[in-house]
């Protein structure tokens, strides 16, 4: 059965797609289309906060792109050398909070060591969070998405733990998404599954498929990778046949494997 992942590619070096894998462990033939593109934003800004880290609380990671800013900043020779020689150990002394276990990953390819990568979504960090900063301390810094959600800012606004946000980057449609899906069910029918990976890809994506699966629409499972995906899927009108149980290509496996073995009982 084949399963559609809208989503990007892992980084070409780092081997095969993890969530493809795993599916393939399931027996399932998984197609990963790129759904955006991302244009990094005050990337000078943003060194100059990261330059003085006695300013700040600690670090707040919600996504893998402020992390790909990060890594932008540190390719210049002489930001990665500052980086190096003390930046890095003085942000050590604080904690980098993330919000799961690809964020993570990419905290520790800069040298920090990340907290909070099991909460899994912005709702549980946000609590995390708050369990251990003391309200009116030093602001945490938020590298973010013009597109991010308010639920982590509010939650700590609420509970007086100052946040400070940077927009490092904007989110827009990838420029090859709309040939890639037309060729894909093309080429490979309507599949069994198709799975959204966030908000945006729902935004950019549905109409699309709507189009081009025509009333087989019916026969296809959508599956999200977590609560914040399936929200925007059932305002937009999708009925959400399955959410991860955390954001890993294991419980996303597993949480097909049973919708699609149900159906199939």
């Amino acid at each position: 059965m084949k399963v559609l992942l809208l989503k990007d590619p892992k980084d070409k070096d780092s081997g095969p797609d993890p969530y493809i894998k795993e599916l393939g462990l399931y027996g399932f033939e998984a197609t990963l289309i790129p759904v955006l593109s991302f244009e990094f934003v005050s990337l000078e800004s943003l060194f100059e906060k990261l330059s003085h880290p006695e300013c700040y609380g600690g670090l707040v990671f919600t996504s893998p792109r402020a992390l790909e800013a990060i890594k932008i900043c540190l390719k210049e020779n002489s930001k990665n050398e500052a980086w190096s020689k003390s930046l890095k150990q003085r942000w050590n002394t604080k904690p980098a909070y993330v919000v799961g276990k690809a964020t993570a990953s990419l905290v520790e390819d800069i040298g920090l060591i990340p907290q909070g990568e099991k909460s899994g979504n912005a709702e549980k960090l946000a609590e995390y969070i708050c369990s251990r900063e003391k309200p009116e301390s030093s602001a945490l810094l938020f590298p973010c998405g013009a597109l991010k959600r308010e639920v982590l800012p509010t939650a700590l606004r609420e509970k007086g733990v100052p946040l400070e946000s940077l927009t490092v980057y904007q989110t827009t449609q990838h420029t090859d998404l709309q040939e890639s899906l037309s060729s894909y069910f093309s080429q490979q029918g309507i599949p069994a599954s198709v799975v959204f990976f966030s908000p945006s890809g729902v935004k950019f994506c549905l109409q699309h498929i709507q189009k081009l699966s025509g009333h087989f629409i019916n026969h296809i499972k959508f599956a999200a990778i977590g609560p914040t995906t399936a929200e925007a899927m059932e305002a937009a009108g999708i009925p959400v046949s399955c959410t991860a149980e955390s954001p890993t290509p294991q419980a996303l496996a597993a949480g097909i494997q049973n919708v699609l073995h149900l159906q199939n009982c």
